[in-house]
């Protein structure tokens, strides 16, 4: 009986074991979005015109459509980090919270690619 009720460094851990991973990830991805707004803004405004001309050109460049796009995967990832946790910390039944994560999943990989059909499109 005072075997299965580890306490102290001794004791069974049970879970997903995301912890430190995703709260780093989380981070990781909310200072790669805060850098490319802070670009996005100088470029903006350093910007000529204030047209619709002016805007598409800032995304005419390539390096802008690349970072605007590891932007947009940084805040999908960071979404779905977050959402991920909500679905397992408030959905109790398993395959409910199975459903809404790959909802989720496939949504924001819709979103990707929507997203890469617009920058490329400019």
């Amino acid at each position: 009986m005072g075997t299965q009720n580890r306490v102290g460094s001794k004791r069974l851990v049970v879970g997903a074991h995301y912890g430190l991973g995703d709260w780093l990830a989380q981070r990781v991805t909310a200072i790669v979005v805060a850098v490319y707004t802070l670009v996005l803004l100088v470029l903006f405004f350093g910007a000529h015109s204030f047209s619709y001309e002016g805007w598409a050109s800032i995304f005419a460049m390539q390096w802008m459509k690349l970072a605007t796009f590891v932007a947009l995967l940084s805040l999908f990832y960071h979404a779905y980090v977050g959402v991920r946790d909500i679905w397992m910390d408030y959905v109790k039944p398993v395959g409910l919270r199975l459903f809404l994560t790959v909802l989720t999943v496939l949504w924001l990989i819709g979103c990707a690619g929507y997203a890469a059909q617009i920058l490329w499109r400019v």
